[in-house]
């Protein structure tokens, strides 16, 4: 897996400070004067950040190459479902590389860049997101051809990073679990989900009791593979919903044990498997 740890870093910081010199730039007004957007639209904080992740590539809208999938308004910025398609499968000939998932206006807008393989055989992702305020929410598809492309989403709602935490479940953070929600197809991509139990803290919520700001503690990477051969691995920040989910595709060639390997921003590091019967 390519690691984008430094300059990710590096990218994240340079996009809190740029926000606030970008504060001043106008916005469109809705009713009531809130910021609106069409989907299409670009960004004062995409642009910036465009320009640091992908320096002079161009970055192709409105192919149908990828496309993504989100309310127009979300009940709750915490927990908003998206959901990536790709237009064709993964073959070694011409695949997906590499998936980036943006929200412009979150504190830490680089949600997800997850690496694949072509035994993911359709690179197509679910997962739930925090948006923290009326925001484009991006997808980036680099294929093996080195081409990129777009889509995007604009959402609106707000309060995802700093909404209140469930705190019931802290004594399982880290078991992580997966699902094959319509059974096992040999020879063809297959959905699986995995889900990890932790809280996903941002840093940005209040402890109701001790009134204080509950330390980040989030999940940092999901590798999943089956077989023993690599599925996909996924760089994650908080920008992710706490309990994170993946639904992905996986090409079973016969029996084999789908394999998660999780590591959280305090080094936390957890594992969970399923063995996958070939008669499903």
């Amino acid at each position: 897996m390519k690691r984008i740890s430094m300059s990710r870093r590096e990218v994240l910081c340079n996009a809190g400070s740029l926000a606030l010199a970008g504060a001043a730039m106008p916005t469109l007004a809705a009713v009531g004067g809130l910021p609106s957007a069409a989907h299409g639209d670009s960004s004062p904080e995409w642009e910036r950040l465009a320009a640091k992740l992908f320096p002079g590539k161009r970055i192709e809208a409105g192919s149908g190459i990828v496309t993504l999938t989100a309310p127009l308004r979300a009940a709750y910025g915490a927990s908003v479902p998206v959901k990536v398609v790709s237009k064709f499968a993964q073959t070694p000939s011409l695949y997906v590389r590499r998936l980036h998932i943006v929200v412009d206006k979150n504190p830490s807008p680089i949600a997800a860049v997850i690496d694949l393989t072509t035994d993911a055989g359709q690179a197509d992702f679910e997962t739930r997101l925090r948006v923290d305020e009326y925001s484009h929410v991006r997808v980036i598809s680099e294929l093996s051809n080195g081409e990129l492309h777009t889509d995007s989403r604009y959402v609106k709602t707000s309060g995802g990073c700093s909404a209140p935490p469930n705190r019931d479940a802290l004594h399982l953070i880290g078991k992580t679990m997966f699902k094959l929600p319509a059974g096992v197809t040999m020879n063809a991509p297959t959905a699986a989900d995995v889900t990890v139990v932790h809280p996903n803290d941002t840093g940005f919520e209040l402890n109701n009791v001790t009134v204080m700001f509950i330390p980040p503690h989030f999940v940092r990477s999901i590798k999943v593979s089956f077989a023993g051969r690599r599925v996909f691995d996924a760089d994650l920040d908080f920008s992710v919903s706490e309990n994170p989910t993946l639904r992905f595709h996986f090409v079973p060639r016969g029996p084999g044990e789908l394999r998660a390997e999780v590591t959280d921003s305090k080094d936390g590091r957890f594992v969970g498997t399923l063995a996958v019967a070939a008669a499903g």
